[in-house]
């Protein structure tokens, strides 16, 4: 039974797919290159297509206000010997591309923009066949832009904040439980908190208003991921992940001073929990596919910030993988992504609905081995 043709289609298709997920999450931390075998060098491009948008407090349309956007990645992974391996991988963990358009009445120019990069280098060590531990150190760079724009928010329409480039140092660490007779694998990874320290610039309109540094910090996850033969040529997978984004608070000095409250925040994100279940069948020597459903859900009610509009959502993926020779396998996919109802609100007040969202991701990976 060849089980690692078929663990290829399932596994790395969801990797190689952009997500538009909960939070600020983008690429959701590829972990799967720590488990191949052998020397492997692999590429990554995602792309992702969402459609966002809905009705706010004046009855005006907000515009598909969520832009389209492209991520890469690149990883290696180096076996010193039947124990030891090492590698790197870079990736675009968190993004957010926002903006209302001018038919809002009370939100029109409201923008938010995340970029970030991160590398982690990692190693893993295998005491048996069956045991192993993997971690290492990531280092992550972060840097945003936003805009409060519109009726909505009275006095403090034409708020911006500009937040320079900071970069700062986490780790991962984890486990696994393996039996390669039949792919099965229990593998537990944890991502630490990174903090950040960013030059932040704020004006309301031409006037600035204060020039400080304010702290942010990305938030920890944790995430058990499990698969395993269950028939010849067939493979199940699944995994839940926690991220806890209430830890992820943007509070900077001017804000405060110009709202008079000193818990004045630029994000309401709440804990969020991921879900994937899925099936992987090998179809010949070449080819493998798989398929599967995910869950997203966080918080306990409906609403959320104008600067990100989704509240849960319910997606399926299918892809492909294809072997094109004895060191080259490329995989791909597509993901249909249906977001849950969601009321933008400010300070507890509905500004803005919506509905019937969507987003259509594609990705594709190319790996080799050497």
């Amino acid at each position: 039974m060849k089980y690692r043709v078929i663990a290829a289609g399932a596994a790395l298709v969801a990797s190689s797919s952009a997500a538009y997920a909960v939070g600020l999450d983008r690429s959701t931390r590829p972990t799967g290159l720590i488990f191949e075998s052998g020397n492997v060098l692999e590429f990554s491009l995602g792309y992702t297509n969402p459609s966002i948008d809905g009705t706010d407090g004046a009855n005006t349309p907000t515009g598909n206000i969520a832009e389209s956007f492209v991520i890469g990645g690149a990883g290696v992974r180096y076996e010193i010997n039947d124990k030891f391996s090492v590698g790197l991988i870079v990736d675009e963990p968190y993004g957010a591309d926002i903006l209302y358009g001018p038919t809002s009445t009370f939100l029109a120019g409201t923008a938010a923009k995340v970029d970030s990069n991160a590398i982690t280098a990692f190693g893993r060590y295998k005491f048996d066949e069956n045991w192993s531990v993997h971690g290492g150190l990531v280092y992550q760079s972060l840097s945003a832009n936003v805009t409060l724009s519109g009726a909505a928010y009275r006095g403090l329409s034409g708020y911006n904040a500009a937040f320079s480039n900071d970069s700062s140092v986490g780790y991962m660490v984890g486990a696994a439980y393996e039996i390669p007779e039949i792919a099965l694998r229990i593998a537990l990874t944890y991502h630490s908190e990174i903090d950040h320290e960013l030059d932040t610039f704020e004006s309301i309109g031409a006037t600035p208003i204060a020039s400080s540094t304010t702290d942010v910090t990305t938030p920890e996850t944790i995430e058990l991921a499990v698969q395993s033969g269950v028939a010849k040529d067939t493979l199940v997978f699944g995994s839940v992940r926690f991220s806890h984004y209430s830890a992820t608070v943007v509070s900077p000095i001017g804000l405060q001073g110009a709202t008079m409250n000193p818990n004045a925040s630029l994000t309401d994100l709440e804990n969020a929990w991921d879900a994937e279940l899925g099936v992987g069948r090998r179809f010949n020597d070449k080819w493998s596919g798989s398929v599967s459903i995910g869950w997203e859900q966080k918080g306990s009610d409906d609403l959320v910030s104008p600067l990100s509009s989704t509240n849960g959502a319910t997606y399926l993926t299918i892809g492909a993988a294809y072997q094109l020779n004895e060191k080259t396998k490329i995989s791909g996919g597509i993901r249909y992504t249906d977001f849950g109802n969601a009321i933008a609100n400010i300070g507890g007040n509905p500004v803005a609905t919506f509905d019937s969202d969507s987003a259509l991701s594609a990705g594709l990976r190319i790996q080799y081995s050497f």
